[in-house]
């Protein structure tokens, strides 16, 4: 199994350098760089990562296409996919990729055995509310998903490379698109670092994912009176 670790970064220099050489103990790491005007190019190349760059910040879903197609045209068999802000410890590399014989994807689920304390309440919020309706579009009953820690396999990698949304939404998408091929997704439990890590989820990113969930809602509503 040749396995790759892919983390999409915008303006992560305070914890990149770390978070890739933690990473590069389980896999090869392949930062990508979406736009960055700090040091984070520099100091993911400092921690022996491959690194590529978009000239401009292009969106969280962008950085993970790029790094998937890169991923693809290198041979890897399977991807981890994590956040460069240091929430998401790289040790739980080998139980995310230990499970993912059979399944499209593995989520690192942070609500496995119950709400993390640390986490601040809106995230549990949102990913509540966002968790219940995926499970209404997709029929996946998950805990979590919203959590950007996941393990994809080669095949369902080639159906996410085409997926429109560039922006958060891209990680919704991808359990909707897994659920539109049958794809199996799985959980595995992990633990997530609270504290200095930044949000760069605008309005817009909002509306736009109301947008998203809307239109699935429409079209799901749609097929049953087709039926």
């Amino acid at each position: 199994m040749k396995l790759i670790t892919i983390i999409p970064a915008y303006n992560e220099a305070l914890d990149i350098k770390n978070v890739s050489k933690e990473a590069l103990k389980y896999s090869d790491v392949l930062v990508v760089d979406d736009g960055s005007y700090d040091e984070t190019y520099r100091l993911a190349e400092e921690s022996g990562a491959m690194v590529v760059k978009h000239p401009k910040n292009m969106g969280k879903g962008a950085a993970i296409k790029t790094g998937l197609k890169i991923g693809l045209e290198k041979g890897y068999d399977v991807f981890v996919v994590l956040d460069g802000d240091g929430q998401h410890d790289p040790f739980y590399i080998p139980a995310l990729t230990a499970a993912i014989d059979g399944a499209g994807i593995v989520i690192g689920s942070r609500f496995i055995g119950g709400v993390p304390e640390n986490m601040p309440l809106q995230r549990k919020v949102s990913n509540a509310l966002t968790t219940h309706l995926i499970k209404y579009m997709t029929g996946y009953t998950l805990t979590d998903s919203q959590s950007g820690f996941r393990v994809i396999s080669k095949d369902a990698a080639k159906l996410f490379l085409d997926i429109s949304y560039d922006d958060y939404v891209y990680e919704s998408e991808m359990i909707h698109r897994a659920s539109k091929n049958d794809l199996v997704i799985r959980e595995a439990p992990i633990s997530c670092r609270y504290g200095h890590e930044k949000s760069y989820i605008t309005w817009i990113n909002v509306l736009h994912y109301i947008s998203f969930i809307l239109k699935l809602i429409l079209r799901k509503i749609k097929n049953r009176v087709t039926l």
